[in-house]
């Protein structure tokens, strides 16, 4: 992850991140010789997560709303609908890696995160999917986070 990629983060995505590279760097018992291969997987996993994390909660912005402004970015709830058929579907654009509950979560780095960023209502894009065609979206709304808290009703 860049600098200059700030990544949005609910208070409680962030406390769940936190918890777990607290749990991460917590010190481990040392294991028997005969377990050595697995514990040097496990720690190749470990510490890949660890920096994974950091990187995360070192470009976040926790608790704030991206701005108001109708554009797609990171920590605005998106609302599309697929152009060739006609599906809606509304999603946070986010972190994967954070929880939220209330809401699918598409990464900026997916494909349909990648085409919508920076795209404004009624502005269509197209993205590769993982079968290699392509799809046309359009945005139709793109509220922040909060505000869509504040009008979802489950």
């Amino acid at each position: 992850m860049t600098s200059t990629q700030r990544v949005w983060l609910t208070p409680q995505a962030h406390r769940r991140l936190s918890d777990e590279l607290a749990a991460l760097l917590a010190p481990r018992p040392v294991r028997a010789a005969d377990e050595a291969a697995d514990q040097d997987d496990a720690t190749i996993r470990r510490q890949t997560r660890i920096r994974e994390i950091l990187d995360l909660l070192d470009d976040a912005v926790v608790g704030e709303d991206a701005p108001d402004d109708g554009v797609a970015e990171a920590g605005m709830v998106l609302t599309v609908r697929y152009d060739d058929t006609d599906e809606a579907e509304t999603f946070l654009l986010g972190v994967r890696d954070a929880e939220h509950s209330d809401i699918e979560v598409y990464s900026t780095r997916s494909p349909l995160g990648t085409a919508l960023t920076g795209a404004r209502q009624g502005e269509q894009r197209t993205f590769r999917v993982p079968n290699g065609s392509t799809r046309r979206v359009t945005l139709l709304k793109a509220v922040p986070y909060g505000q869509h808290r504040l009008e979802y009703t489950p």
